[in-house]
């Protein structure tokens, strides 16, 4: 026999035995920890029980040194980052919110004109979506989450269905855009939650139940057909400044649940027949103080105020005009309909107006959409959290320690630059425990899972896998 021939028989082979020794698993459960972060699980690691953190971090691949490749980070923007495998700049998802340009309204990133609630701004496949296309349908997708945006976003345009939870009620809501059967299978829970003597409340408790009734629903794990599991949990403190006992009580309620989740599902499909990946959405909600108080440096940027006198300005220049439609949180909108009407160069524009806000109190740097489009890559980060059919024409970088105001909308942050430290765990389904310190994305989270369950990544990742 040829030896050529003979050398890809035998490597084809030795890939079927490992495929065998290590087959799919049956459920991959995308757990997603909203502002966990590694230092808190550090600190309070000695109270934690036998089966949740410290399992996971004993017996998993844990990735210590996680990050984000892109700037600003919120929930919605980093379960966007998870599910595609990329940034903002390919998946549309800036954040929860931004300025709609058609209306000049605030609009979420689930808002739909058909389903009120949909996926349809996200403009590339999820792995939920990927692992829809490889099995023509028949591997099942559900995505949980106390928010509508992180549900929506963690499901994907193919999926079964997503759940979130009603503010006011404390229950369960979803979309028309999802099957009937989706629809109809939470209606009958619901009753049966309203029923219970034990409503409730909006936890994460309550989303870890739905989780497991929706695997065992739903069938989820049973066949030989991979199926996908997103949650989303929180880590949130409900008061930004409470004390050190109220965080320690959180992490230790989540190991708490982790522990009795993962025992669960492992019990009830087979512990080497699913995948558990938990992560955090790497960003923390910051305590307003008044740093004057502690002479640090500080001060107020009134976003609406500069707009209206760089309208000013720009009128004085080029005649009178709305030539600002509106700003959003750091971002400054045109109108560019009144700039081509008036045969205006944008470039020219831009740098105007470039320069006369640098001269404002509090503004650290101006970034026009021209920059950051260019390849700049120091501030590559940026340019990753950037899409132009979104993101306002210029982007201002307030003062670290100044406060951002908006007293149209009444929106203000504090900008900041504070390191969230957090990690990327992979248990189950015959992988093999270690730790690595080197420094690893997000976005490689998509493929790593799409690798293990035999299908291709989300169309707009190019990350590579993690092993």
């Amino acid at each position: 026999m040829n030896r050529y021939l003979t050398a890809i028989l035998v490597a084809l082979s030795a890939t079927a035995q490992a495929q065998l020794a290590h087959p799919a698993p049956k459920l991959v459960v995308n757990i997603v920890i909203d502002q966990l972060r590694t230092d808190y699980i550090d600190t309070y690691a000695s109270l934690y029980t036998p089966n949740g953190l410290r399992k996971v971090y004993q017996q998993g691949c844990v990735y210590d040194a996680a990050n984000y490749a892109f700037s600003p980070i919120d929930q919605a923007s980093a379960i966007a980052a998870i599910a595609t495998g990329t940034s903002p700049y390919y998946n549309n998802i800036t954040g929860t919110k931004w300025l709609d340009r058609k209306t000049l309204r605030t609009a979420s990133s689930v808002d739909d004109v058909r389903y009120v609630t949909a996926p349809s701004r996200m403009s590339v496949s999820t792995i939920g979506d990927e692992l829809k296309i490889a099995t023509n349908g028949a591997g099942i997708v559900y995505s949980i989450a106390a928010t509508r945006e992180a549900a929506v976003l963690g499901a994907g345009h193919a999926a079964d269905g997503a759940f979130w939870m009603d503010e006011r009620k404390g229950d369960f809501l979803t979309s028309s855009y999802y099957p009937e059967k989706a629809r109809t299978w939470i209606s009958n829970y619901k009753r049966a939650v309203t029923q219970s003597t034990n409503k409730e409340s909006l936890t994460n408790a309550s989303i870890i139940n739905l989780c497991k009734e929706c695997i065992t629903a739903n069938a989820m794990g049973r066949d030989d057909i991979p199926d996908l599991l997103f949650m989303t949990l929180s880590a949130r403190n409900q008061d930004p400044a409470g004390s050190r006992t109220q965080m320690e009580s959180l992490y230790m309620q989540i190991d708490n649940m982790l522990g009795e989740f993962i025992t669960h599902v492992e019990s009830a499909i087979g512990k080497g027949r699913v995948l558990f990946v938990i992560t955090s959405t790497g960003y923390a909600d910051e305590p307003q103080t008044d740093d004057s108080k502690y002479k640090i440096p500080t001060g107020t940027f009134y976003i609406n105020r500069t707009a209206n006198l760089l309208n000013i300005y720009l009128g004085a220049i080029y005649g009178q005009g709305r030539y600002i439609e509106s700003c959003f949180r750091n971002e400054i909108y045109f109108n560019h309909k009144l700039i081509e009407q008036k045969r205006i160069s944008f470039s020219d524009i831009l740098s105007r107006s470039q320069e006369f806000l640098i001269q404002n109190a509090g503004v650290k740097d101006v970034l026009t959409s021209t920059r950051i489009l260019g390849g700049d890559g120091s501030i590559r980060k940026i340019r990753n959290g950037y899409n132009p059919t979104v993101s306002g024409d210029i982007v201002i970088e307030i003062a670290r320690g100044w406060q951002l105001l908006n007293e149209e909308t009444q929106e203000t942050f504090i900008s900041r630059s504070s390191y969230i430290p957090f990690p990327i765990i992979f248990y189950g389904a015959g992988v093999k425990p270690q730790r690595i310190t080197e420094s690893v994305s997000v976005d490689r989270i998509a493929p790593t899972i799409a690798k293990t369950i035999h299908i291709r990544a989300p169309n707009a990742c190019d990350a590579a896998p993690l092993f």
